[in-house]
């Protein structure tokens, strides 16, 4: 097995490291039909419980279609591609159980959802038709989707990975929420956590996002800080076709949008516009 170069922010290289060992095209249908059911099992046929459930259901189908657009444009194929997409699939497993015992997608106050979903995968021996490489690297780059950082010491194949999925994950968030802030709905809170929609935002946010860095889940106090918590991810993008779709899609002019007129606000703005500008430029 040959192993993956650093990724780093704007690699755009061709990116091959799986395509001798046993995944196939074959094995995708059969753990894309165990998901349907599994999700299934949730359903209620309450429409107020089961809005939410259908909400990651939904999400993790557009998460697969991202993970895929990224691969395919770094010029990745077969069984890499593969592997992406089962990692993308299961990325968010643990939600379904963690809005069925907590009833709140927020991690702080219920379970890590992925190491939640980790632990599923494991106890229901989802993956044990996989070769074992494969498996450890589907769950660990699951196990990381969510942190504020990658671990420093893993494998650059993992860490590849890692960051496509992270990646993926972050196009629909922004998605989702993009669509909640133009069109929002009061049902719809769930997305924004519950945070209390108080004026001005934490000095601590500014702070870091101001600078060009991304600011700490900890410190967020309110509505505001949450948004621009968002807004910040820019700087945890890993790939010039993410960037290239963050540009297209205007997610950082819909958040801002849904923000007071402030010189604090306008200035993390004009930091990310920047950043997302510059790394946009690199030829595919």
């Amino acid at each position: 097995m040959c192993q993956a170069k650093q990724s780093g922010a704007l690699n755009t290289q061709p990116f091959m490291v799986y395509n001798d060992v046993e995944m196939n095209a074959g094995k995708l249908p059969d753990l894309k039909a165990w998901f349907a059911d599994y999700v299934a099992a949730f359903k209620t046929g309450k429409a107020d419980f089961d809005r939410n459930i259908i909400l990651k259901e939904e999400h993790t189908k557009r998460v697969c279609q991202e993970i895929r657009f990224i691969g395919e444009n770094l010029g990745m194929e077969g069984n890499d591609l593969l592997l992406a997409e089962v990692m993308a699939l299961f990325h968010d497993i643990g939600r379904f159980e963690q809005y069925a015992r907590y009833r709140t997608f927020v991690d702080r106050i219920s379970v890590d959802h992925a190491e939640f979903g980790v632990g599923i995968l494991r106890r229901k021996h989802v993956l044990d038709e996989l070769a074992e490489d494969e498996r450890e690297l589907i769950l660990r780059a699951i196990l990381y989707h969510n942190r504020r950082d990658l671990p420093e010491d893993e494998t650059d194949t993992c860490l590849h990975f890692s960051r496509m999925l992270r990646d993926a994950d972050k196009l629909d968030i922004w998605n989702v929420l993009a669509d909640y802030y133009r069109n929002g709905r009061d049902e719809d809170s769930v997305l924004v956590q519950n945070f209390p929609d108080t004026p001005g935002i934490s000095e601590a946010i500014y702070r870091e996002l101001a600078g060009g860095r991304l600011a700490n889940y900890a410190d967020v106090r309110n509505l505001n800080d949450y948004k621009l918590l968002q807004a910040g991810w820019i700087y945890d993008i890993n790939f010039t076709p993410s960037f290239r779709r963050i540009y297209e899609r205007g997610y950082l002019e819909t958040i801002r949008a849904a923000l007071p007129q402030s010189d604090q606000v306008n200035e993390i703005f004009t930091a990310a516009q920047s950043y997302l500008k510059d790394r946009i430029q690199s030829p595919l």
